[in-house]
């Protein structure tokens, strides 16, 4: 996936400037009448006034009792809804020397509400891109970010993988990205030093590790739902993995779900968060959606053509594979289904991510497939929300993000419509607060066009 993921990254180019935002850290911000989602609860605050200064919410209540100074900026949000911002759990950011590029992809993510990402594919112009976030010189969602990622290619040996976890730490990355290819032996290296050197570790589990050691060793995050297809399948050590597929899609008619609760109980004793990234497998491995059918989706306008056509070609390589069977995936994805209820249902925690940008997953509007295909598995939409909001704050350790609350910080979504009865109008948006600053739907409308390809 890497070097497709790469060229994806790669393409896009500057198409926007500075965005002129009202900030709230000048003047206060207040929404009035409208219905908060707190997230902390599944329940709606209505006809409330809010208040933001500083990028914080100041103060929070019904209308009639909440006063604040003439001199604000005050919305009529009568009608409308409130969330926390979204945060996207598998991001990428190019992973390239010009920051240039980088503003595009964070542009796209905010102009659909994500107001936090985890970047997942790490690049020393990372650290930068992260300090100028911060300072509010770039525009976008905040940015946790790994180092560069450690796998086949990049860790020779334990010795070097385990100077590759000091540097890393060393250089202020927030995490270790772990890719596939790694080696037993490497694989402990990596984990003993990490926890030296206390730098948490997320991603793929590579094939010699296996999912069961994988979560003894204490991942912060195990994304796609790696390694779980394999941990149900008698006898997995007979199939070589080059005829398992990627994420076990090639042996799925082969699990035994009894297996399911055992694999629960390990993550949840072990407290592994999980960021199923079921967007990609629907729409990459999933037979349900055709190339021509994702080619024209709306937001594809947004890619290059040759980062489309790399896309294409990625899930017709696929879907022509001798060993697809159209059958056999869809079943596939109904065990992910499966899993993924599972999580809900044992205490696992769940968090959002759709692995954007890669194949057919344009960043921002990606994340909410994403939350539609939770819904799918039979999540209600409060428990995929909450994935997105609450879950992420939990976590980071961070009781200020992913909750609507006084003294919270006023990363935030006015949405036309209530999520919690229709979990499609989280893209139905009317502003963004981010970082102190409200992103209109004008200004999101007007950044969308700059965004487009030729």
């Amino acid at each position: 996936m890497k070097p497709l993921l790469v060229a994806a990254l790669c393409m896009l180019a500057t198409a926007c400037h500075t965005q002129e935002l009202t900030d709230s850290k000048n003047k206060e911000i207040v929404l009035q009448h409208v219905n908060v989602i707190p997230m902390d609860k599944e329940m709606v605050l209505e006809d409330h006034t809010v208040v933001i200064k500083d990028g914080l919410i100041k103060t929070m209540g019904k209308a009639s009792a909440i006063t604040y100074s003439k001199d604000v900026m005050v919305i009529d949000a009568k009608g409308k809804f409130l969330i926390p911002g979204l945060a996207e759990m598998h991001a990428h950011v190019p992973p390239v020397d010009d920051i240039a590029p980088m503003k595009e992809v964070l542009l796209l993510f905010a102009c659909n509400g994500v107001t936090t990402i985890r970047g997942m594919l790490g690049h020393p112009r990372h650290i930068e891109l992260r300090s100028k976030i911060e300072s509010g010189e770039i525009f976008g969602p905040r940015f946790i970010t790994s180092g560069p990622s450690f796998s086949g290619n990049s860790t020779k040996n334990p010795e070097q993988a385990a100077q590759m976890v000091r540097d890393e730490k060393k250089m202020g990355y927030d995490f270790l990205k772990l890719h596939p290819g790694i080696t037993l032996d490497n694989f402990n290296a990596i984990v003993k030093t990490a926890k030296e050197v206390n730098i948490p570790f997320a991603g793929h589990v590579s094939s010699d590790v296996g999912v069961w050691h994988a979560i003894d060793a204490g991942y912060a995050s195990i994304d796609h739902l790696d390694g779980f297809v394999e941990s149900l399948v008698p006898d997995i050590d007979k199939i070589p993995e080059s005829e398992r597929g990627l994420f076990g899609l090639f042996i799925a008619n082969k699990a035994d779900t009894s297996r399911i609760p055992k694999l629960m109980q390990a993550l949840k004793g072990k407290n592994v968060w999980i960021v199923p990234t079921q967007c990609l497998a629907v729409r990459w491995m999933g037979p349900s959606l055709s190339t021509e059918v994702l080619l024209n989706e709306p937001e594809m306008v947004y890619m290059s053509k040759e980062t489309l056509t790399n896309w294409a070609n990625a899930k017709n390589n696929t879907m022509s594979n001798s060993k697809y069977n159209k059958e056999d995936a869809q079943r596939f994805i109904g065990l992910r289904n499966q899993l993924i209820l599972a999580c809900q249902k044992n205490g696992v925690g769940l968090l959002l991510g759709s692995d954007a940008p890669q194949v057919f997953d344009v960043p921002g509007f990606s994340l909410h497939h994403e939350l539609q295909y939770m819904v799918d598995a039979g999540l209600t939409p409060y428990e995929a929300l909450r994935s997105g909001t609450v879950n992420p704050g939990i976590y980071f350790n961070n009781d200020k993000i992913g909750v609507i609350k006084t003294g919270a910080i006023a990363d935030l979504v006015l949405l036309n419509g209530n999520p919690l009865k229709d979990i499609a109008q989280v893209k139905n948006i009317e502003a963004v607060l981010l970082n102190g600053r409200l992103f209109s739907k004008e200004e999101i409308q007007k950044t969308l066009l700059q965004l487009k390809k030729e």
